[in-house]
């Protein structure tokens, strides 16, 4: 059975108005004119069958039955309101699910969940790691962290930082009896390889390197690994900025060399444009954009402190 409600606006003037017990302020509490909350009470009373208002000596008296009927709809009111809240507060705090990438989760993400949480503590934040691509209508997913060219059908996407490739190693191997000078030095090291063996090949190319063999060296199916290996001493990596920014920030590693190959893909926040302007969702946006910036802000000074090296001769 469909229930039987009056219209809102006609609930709110009869609940203002019994509480002031004067239509003229309840209509300034309504910014509406005096005749219009008379209006909708009238109207209220001629639906109800019933008599809210008695004028008594030009004063406004409630009713027996507009006594118990205010009951109801300030029950309903305080109701919706509080309910209102609750949901507002859900959309501003509570739970917020982020999916990314293991590789983007363990070598970015993970260190900085600390400054999250203190900037943000009403934000509940859980990561999920994986390598698919989420699919929002479907999965119990807030928000996206995903390395690609940006082109995401039907979804808000905004490219947190510039990607750039270049090689990335233990400081110690600056030094000692045969230390790492130039590119072509990268010979006498160990290479570190992602999926496959081309990206030394291509950033060598890139460089103008034609002196170093890049087919020998372990070959890791994650680039977080390869770096991890790169911070242990055990060669030399190519690294994509985002992944190795906190290493090098926090001198774990350096760039034995200032040659970067400009990358095609790049970091990219995506969520569905129909909660892309949630106040959890601007909040962690903000802040991985904050950081990402900051990023880029101490990695351009440890750029100028480096030693400039030039490309090779074709």
């Amino acid at each position: 059975m469909p229930r039987r409600l009056p219209p809102l606006n006609a609930l709110k003037a009869f609940e203002a108005a019994a509480r002031h017990e004067s239509f003229t302020r309840a209509a300034e509490e309504l910014c509406v004119t005096q005749g219009a909350v008379s209006h909708q009470v009238k109207a209220l009373e001629a639906e109800l069958g019933l008599k809210l208002f008695n004028r008594e000596r030009q004063r406004l008296v409630i009713t027996e039955a507009g006594r118990i009927y205010l009951a109801v709809v300030r029950d309903a009111f305080d109701r919706i309101g509080d309910g209102t809240e609750r949901l507002l507060q859900r959309q501003s705090g509570g739970a917020l699910t982020v999916s990314t990438s293991p590789n983007f989760a363990a070598k970015w993400l993970v260190h900085r969940l600390a400054r999250f949480a203190e900037a943000y503590p009403e934000i509940d934040l859980r990561i999920s790691a994986t390598p698919h691509h989420v699919d929002f209508a479907r999965e119990d997913i807030d928000l996206a962290v995903r390395h690609g060219d940006g082109t995401s059908s039907g979804l808000h996407v905004t490219r947190l930082c510039a990607e750039e490739l270049f090689p990335v190693c233990n400081p110690k191997l600056l030094n000692g009896r045969s230390p790492l000078r130039s590119p072509s030095d990268l010979g006498r090291f160990t290479l570190l390889h992602v999926d496959d063996r081309q990206g030394w090949s291509q950033w060598l190319g890139f460089a103008g390197v034609a002196d170093v063999d890049a087919s020998h060296g372990p070959v890791l199916n994650h680039a977080s690994m390869a770096i991890d290996a790169a911070v242990d001493g055990q060669g030399i990596a190519l690294a994509r900025t985002a992944l190795a920014a906190w290493d090098l920030i926090g001198g774990r590693l350096v760039r034995p060399f200032d040659i970067a190959m400009p990358a095609s893909y790049a970091y990219w926040i995506v969520c569905s444009e129909t909660t892309a302007k949630l106040p959890k969702i601007v909040a962690f946006s903000d802040w991985l954009l904050a950081e990402a910036a900051e990023d880029a802000k101490q990695l351009e000074k440890l750029k100028t402190k480096s030693r400039p090296a030039k490309r090779s001769s074709r």
